[in-house]
Order: structure tokens, then sequence, then C-alpha cells
């Protein structure tokens, strides 16, 4: 995985602040970072100050393993012997 290109910076927040942006980042479905970084490209881009848009991110998380046997473990080993058994009409 190649280095994340931004800058870390650690911020000192007053508490009722950070509250308030907590709530902002939830109800636009962001981390409080994220938030942030908005809120200070808006801020600037009020000011005139132009910034450079922000890189696209690869998005998505780890893929899920799909397993090639659908019957796993001894559960799954049981359905597995149900299933092939011989059907029988009465």
């Amino acid at each position: 995985m190649p280095p994340d290109p931004k800058k870390a910076f650690p911020l000192r927040i007053e508490p009722a602040l950070w509250e308030a942006l907590e709530r902002a980042a939830a109800a636009d479905f962001r981390s409080v970072n994220a938030e942030i970084e908005c809120l200070l490209r808006e801020a600037l881009q009020r000011r005139g100050v132009k910034v450079a848009p922000p890189e696209k991110r690869q998005r998505g998380g780890r893929r899920r393993k799909v397993s090639p046997v659908p019957f796993k473990g001894a559960a799954g080993a049981a359905r597995l012997a149900f299933a092939l058994q011989p059907q029988t009409s009465i």
C-alpha cells in the first residue's frame, strides 16, 4: 500500500467545537477529519484562495473472501452429505 500523501497535523481543539464538528460530520456522513478538510476548503474558497481539488482516492476496503466450497465446516459437511443423498420417492 503506498504511503498516504496527506500531511499529518496534531490539532488542539476545544471540546465544544469538537462536538460540533462530530455532529456536522455525522450529518454529512464523513469522518471528523474529512469534515475539517471540507470546511477549510470552503473557507479558503470564500476568501478567494485557490486550492487544487483533492486527489481521487481508491475507495473500498478489504474484499470479502468468497469460499469456493459452499458447505464449510462440520455443519456444512452435514448439509452437503444430506444434499448428496439419493432422492427416493414413495
